[in-house]
């Protein structure tokens, strides 16, 4: 799956990411002392919706666009539609957050956040995104492996694992990632984000995930899973999520299929890997 992220800011996919980011956040900040989060692959940081990217695949006008016009959306969805609409105050909605910018506007004094990006590009983008934000580190390196080494030893964490899923061995990585991190720290809260094409390719993902962890699956299937050629919807993996997680992942992904969707379906459920 090519997935340069520019084509599709504020998709459906980054609907359900980021409400369910902001949600496991607030949580842990309300039941935690010092958290410290790590963003394995943080891309831009913000992303124009403007740009010749943008504007060809036009996924955010099917997305984030229908989001800012929905009548009542759930608690989780609303907070993210308020985050994008601090990023673009009195105007049209024309730039929209990564994961890396919403973390940073909310780190409370004593928190960190530190953001892995690879490509130059990208990590450049990023730096201009971030700014000088205080309690921020950047570092262009591997965030599969940048993620382990710098896993704290003490306080909340929360790690995100959201590769762009442009290699062959992004899954594996990501289930191994998560296996070393819960070695080092077995209350980490890991979230992992996967695209949804194929059943198949999802339930690989599940039997690489070994251990006797308790992992909440969240799905957000905008249609049936019949064409592998597509991205027929997106699943969140999370490893010791904060209480009241699951329900708040219950309406964002059904938020997310009934006013998104095409005839889909939204699952939210645990299991045992």
């Amino acid at each position: 799956m090519n997935y340069s992220h520019a084509f599709h800011a504020g998709n459906f996919a980054d609907i359900v990411k980021h409400a369910a980011l902001l949600s496991v956040l607030s949580r842990m900040q309300a039941a935690r002392g010092r958290l410290s989060v790590i963003d394995t692959h943080g891309g831009r940081g913000v992303y124009d919706l403007t740009a010749s990217e943008a504007r060809r695949s036009a996924e955010a006008e099917r997305g984030v666009a229908r989001l800012m016009t929905a009548d009542a959306p759930p608690g989780p969805i609303l907070a993210l539609r308020e985050a994008v609409l601090r990023l673009n105050p009195g105007t049209a909605v024309r730039l929209y957050p990564g994961s890396p910018r919403l973390v940073a506007d909310r780190l409370r004094p004593g928190d960190a956040l530190t953001v892995f990006e690879l490509n130059p590009r990208e990590a450049d983008a990023l730096a201009t995104a971030l700014g000088s934000v205080q309690g921020v580190a950047m570092r262009r390196a591997d965030g599969f492996d940048g993620a382990v080494e710098v896993l704290p030893t003490r306080g909340g964490v929360l790690v995100l694992i959201d590769p762009p899923f442009e290699r062959g061995d992004d899954y594996a990585r990501s289930a191994e990632t998560l296996r070393r991190i819960l070695a080092q720290r077995p209350d980490a809260t890991v979230m992992i984000w996967l695209p949804l094409k194929d059943l198949e390719t999802f339930d690989s993902f599940l039997r690489q995930v070994e251990g006797p962890e308790i992992l909440l699956v969240a799905e957000a299937r905008l249609r049936p899973l019949r064409d592998p050629m597509r991205m027929n919807g997106c699943a969140l993996v999370i490893a010791s999520p904060p209480d009241g997680t699951q329900a708040d992942l219950e309406k964002v992904c059904r938020w997310t299929v009934g006013v998104l969707g095409e005839g889909g379906e939204a699952r939210v459920w645990t299991t045992v890997c």
